[in-house]
């Protein structure tokens, strides 16, 4: 990690105006998608335009999200939202992540636990493999996959109570496709699969996490940096930039990354109150020294 970094105390950040306060002591970034680039209804432009500086000034950028597709859905999204493909080198999705783990089962058969739009995952996955990997019915399968809430904007964990415990009755380990808990849509908190996940282990069932803040999806991730930029990377001159600090902030500190968090994403309703107005800096000392985690540098939103 960078001097800045060192024994720093929880509450403690590097307040930046802007990226490039700090993008001379990198070089390479992996940055977050949803919450830093768009909420899933509209882009944040400034913060696809500091991608494009940094890849301008020859810095390689990999996009690394908790989204339970493969990359090129990701990418579809993107590019349906204003984001083009100038503003990165790569994307690694917690979905790639998650069709490696289910194609290392197979012949075993899945159990889905999502929405139809998260199917792309399964012919990902089939691509690794020469066996069916689509998903059965649960008294059929061998294991569960878990990508998030059908209906995200009106059910909460509790409605799938009744399936978790049936998978828990049949011992089935799950693989879920997306650790976050729960991520802004436009304005409304919405479900992940995170929380499902969270609870069937509650329920004594084993869990597989494929993103962040685990580290395959991380060490893929770097690939990709390292890919781009034609040479290996210095761990300690990677930025990882997120909103969420049980998954973005987290999953850095276990890599051994620096990390900015952006604090008008996820959190911005603890951090900014509930008009997210300007950054509330007692609340923010105290709900980072709550969590113990230490990002290296804040922001409110990526700038350049």
């Amino acid at each position: 990690m960078t001097e800045n970094s060192r024994n720093r105390r929880p509450g403690d950040a590097i307040a930046l105006t802007g990226l490039a306060q700090a993008e001379d002591r990198y070089d390479a970034v992996l940055c977050d998608i949803w919450g830093v680039l768009h909420n899933g209804e509209r882009a944040f432009a400034p913060a696809a335009e500091a991608l494009r500086e940094l890849r301008r000034r020859g810095k390689p950028v990999t996009l690394i999200t908790n989204a339970p597709r493969p990359k090129g859905e990701v990418a579809e999204q993107l590019a349906s939202l204003g984001i083009g493909a100038d503003c990165y080198d790569a994307i690694a999705t917690s979905g790639d992540v998650c069709a490696q783990a289910i194609a290392s089962r197979a012949p075993g058969r899945p159990f889905h636990i999502g929405p139809t739009r998260d199917l792309p995952v399964y012919a990902a996955a089939a691509q690794l493999t020469d066996h069916d990997v689509a998903p059965v019915a649960l008294e059929d399968a061998e294991f569960a996959v878990c990508t998030g809430l059908v209906e995200d904007t009106i059910e909460t964990p509790a409605d799938y109570e009744n399936i978790l415990l049936a998978c828990r009755a049949r011992n089935l380990a799950m693989i879920c496709a997306n650790p976050d808990l729960v991520v802004y849509r436009g304005d409304q908190l919405v479900y992940c699969a995170g929380a499902l996940a969270e609870r069937y282990e509650e329920l004594g069932g084993e869990v597989e996490q494929a993103g962040k803040p685990y580290a395959p999806i991380y060490r893929m991730a770097i690939g990709l940096l390292e890919q781009a930029r034609g040479k290996p990377l210095d761990i300690d001159r990677v930025l990882a930039i997120g909103d969420a600090l049980h998954t973005d902030i987290a999953g850095a500190a276990t890599m051994g990354l620096d990390s900015l968090l952006i604090t008008q994403g996820v959190h911005r309703a603890d951090l900014h109150g509930p008009d997210a107005g300007p950054l509330d800096l007692e609340a923010y000392k105290q709900f980072i020294d709550g969590h113990g985690l230490a990002p290296v540098y804040r922001l409110s939103r990526l700038v350049w």
